[in-house]
């Protein structure tokens, strides 16, 4: 069975998308079976990988009950690596969800019927901690944690680690924190190395020893519907998330 893993932090801009879909990416061209499930309206996950909004197979679709989970999934171009999209529709999910009885454990039912045939799930969350992301770590096993290395990295870590708790507590006893994930590192700024030492100080072994540094192809892959390691195999960026996927298969053994 499968390992789900929930990329989330509520604040914008530290590097959500661009971890999941090059984390699963990398994944599967270690040749491991992965799907990257888009949970954020703003569907860049799916437009990373050169997908089209989708209207009749998306995330929105499986948590309004028109279409099986197994129905949402689409096949990439990446060997290994299947999708489910997302579109703006899942921000009426919000209010939808608010009445139901079962609400926080929606997705998690739906993902448990496809968990068998995965190695690893990835799930990028929105920028928010609603009612979808709740349902996103509801649905899995561990949270990875992007952190920006600039000023404000550790504004609303702490409430987004109180929610995780909360999770815990309440909807999901074995969730766990996968780790911390450093990104957008630059090794010239003295900043960036005082939030690194900051934040291994603080959280030592909670910490991904793979840092992502500040790569300019991480940021025109995406304009060309293609992750950073079809992009171009050899920059720093394809380095550090194939880093990153082997540290996350030896952890987890597989």
């Amino acid at each position: 069975m499968g390992k789900v893993f929930a990329v989330a932090n509520q604040k914008g801009g530290v590097g959500k998308t661009t971890t999941s879909v090059n984390l699963a990416a990398g994944l599967s061209i270690l040749e491991k079976k992965t799907l990257l499930i888009d949970a954020d309206p703003q569907a860049n996950a799916t437009s990373a990988l050169g997908h089209e909004i989708n209207k009749t197979k998306n995330i929105y679709r499986i948590f309004d009950s028109s279409i099986s989970v197994s129905d949402a999934i689409i096949k990439t171009s990446i060997p290994n690596l299947d999708i489910i999209t997302s579109n703006i529709d899942l921000v009426a999910s919000e209010i939808e969800l608010v009445d139901l009885n079962d609400r926080e454990y929606i997705f998690k039912k739906a993902v448990n019927k496809i968990k068998e045939n995965y190695d690893f799930i990835i799930i990028d969350c929105a920028p928010s901690l609603g009612l979808i992301t709740l349902n996103a770590m509801v649905s899995s096993d561990s949270v990875i944690i992007p952190i920006q290395c600039e000023y404000f990295a550790l504004e609303g870590l702490g409430k987004l680690l109180n929610t995780i708790k909360s999770v815990q507590k309440i909807h999901n006893k074995n969730l766990e924190i996968e780790g911390l994930l450093l990104t957008m590192y630059d090794t010239r700024l003295r900043l960036s190395n005082q939030v690194v030492e900051e934040v291994q100080k603080h959280f030592g072994k909670m910490v991904f020893k793979t840092i992502i540094q500040r790569n300019v192809k991480l940021g025109e892959a995406p304009s060309f519907g293609e992750d950073i390691i079809s992009y171009d195999a050899t920059c720093k960026g394809a380095k550090n998330y194939l880093s990153l996927a082997n540290e996350i298969i030896k952890k987890n053994k597989f």
